[in-house]
């Protein structure tokens, strides 16, 4: 990995201007003719990891919430990374069609795209086992990072990330989009404010861990991969087909529980209040007293891991006076005016966000904290790397949120952390 540069390029434009004593040239579009921001107030993007979700954050296809970093007025997307040629083709290919130029540059070793000084922001888009170690290399050369979710593989390295973004400074927007949508906010916010009495149970409709991996060698890797690199830290192993889609396995992905789960644990601690702290006890299954996953918070509060009233991932939050139950599809209150609530200026109103990608960009020039920052992303992600582990283990485990480990319990403590296959690290 590389470390920052002291100087950028900005600054180092700004310190050496008054020493030019040549006449140059200065184009309109640094000037910001035809309706583009001057280059001085200009971001300048390089994506890494360009398959579908990457593409789609780009502006290659239809996104939730806009259309792509492409459409922004202010970003200028001028490089992408992929060790899949033909994901990289494809991804130059929309920019440079959009732009109507053959500008962009493509790069397979992502730490050279970084390695560029007129690079401010950077789209980790790549698959779970490299949103730490691309965030984090990111950060050490002076970037803004917005990362896909989920940010780690492991606790380890969601608590590494958070660390480090605070450390250097950098402006880190969690892909939980949720975040910035009406109908979360709103759902979190009559939660908080009581609306709903002392809430009780909170379930969560996820689906669950990955597997182990036992796919044995078949055929070879396609020339259009660099299947080593694609690997990255995950342990080595021959090539099979079916590895291709990795968020099944545990040896890449944390499954359903840190795709979908980084969406919806994350509102569930948001409406707890709990975007500092965490569960104390986690219990898998056992087939008895316990049918699903579930946590217990220090507060009381119960939360679960099972199927609420429609099949679409979501929440619900369950009170002595109420329920709110919130999706990407619908808002159920009972009483049911609790969906037509207005709120006081005197009480509780959470990070208002209209759109997660352009909160980004705001606070990457206004330099102040992202709807879903870093420090958010290590809590929510923990929820759910907690499950994987209790789900792995078989047993009940007691957490300490506020030290960041488990009560007693070395076995579990271990679980934490994977070991990186050389010469990957954080």
């Amino acid at each position: 990995m590389r470390y920052s540069r002291p100087l950028t390029r900005r600054a180092f434009l700004r310190a050496t201007a008054s020493a030019v004593a040549v006449p140059y040239v200065i184009t309109s579009s640094a000037l910001g003719a035809g309706g583009r921001l001057p280059a001085s107030e200009r971001l300048v993007m390089g994506a890494i990891g360009t398959g579908g979700q990457g593409t789609r954050h780009i502006g290659g296809g239809i996104w939730i919430q806009g259309s792509g970093f492409l459409s922004k007025p202010g970003v200028q997307v001028v490089a992408v990374s992929d060790v899949n040629k033909n994901n990289l083709s494809n991804a130059r290919g929309i920019i440079n069609k959009f732009y109507g130029n053959y500008a962009c540059q493509t790069y397979h070793d992502f730490n050279d795209l970084l390695a560029r000084d007129d690079i401010d922001i950077i789209l980790c888009a790549t698959g779970d086992r490299w949103h730490t170690p691309v965030s984090i290399a990111a950060a050490k050369e002076g970037k803004d990072i917005y990362c896909e979710k989920p940010i780690s593989l492991t606790v380890h390295e969601a608590r590494a990330l958070a660390r480090v973004m605070k450390r250097y400074g950098r402006i880190f927007q969690t892909g939980t989009q949720q975040r910035s949508w009406y109908e979360f906010r709103f759902a979190c916010e009559l939660v908080r404010n009581g609306y709903i009495g002392d809430v009780k149970h909170v379930v969560v409709n996820v689906g669950g861990p990955p597997e182990e991996c036992n796919l044995p060698a078949q055929g070879s890797p396609p020339e259009w991969l660099d299947y080593d690199r694609w690997l990255g830290q995950a342990p080595w192993r021959p090539f099979h087909p079916g590895l291709l889609g990795w968020m099944r396995w545990k040896d890449y992905s944390g499954g359903e529980m840190t795709n979908w789960g980084a969406h919806m644990f994350d509102i569930a601690q948001w409406g707890l209040g709990m975007d500092e702290s965490g569960p104390v006890e986690i219990i898998p299954p056992d087939g008895k007293e316990f049918k699903v996953l579930t946590y217990r918070y220090a507060n009381g509060a119960v939360m679960t891991r099972e199927p609420i009233s429609r099949p679409t991932p979501g929440v619900r939050f369950e009170g002595t006076k109420g329920m709110v139950e919130v999706s990407r599809e619908h808002l159920i209150t009972e009483p049911d005016s609790l969906r037509r609530q207005k709120l006081g200026p005197n009480e509780i109103h959470l990070y208002r966000s209209k759109e997660h990608p352009d909160n980004f960009l705001q606070c990457v020039r206004t330099r102040k904290r992202p709807a879903s920052d870093a420090a958010v992303g290590y809590r929510s992600i923990t929820v759910c790397h907690l499950g994987n582990i209790a789900y792995w283990l078989k047993r009940p485990l007691q957490w300490d949120p506020g030290a960041e480990q488990f009560v007693n319990d070395p076995e579990a403590d271990r679980m934490l952390w994977r070991e990186m296959r050389s010469p990957w690290q954080i």
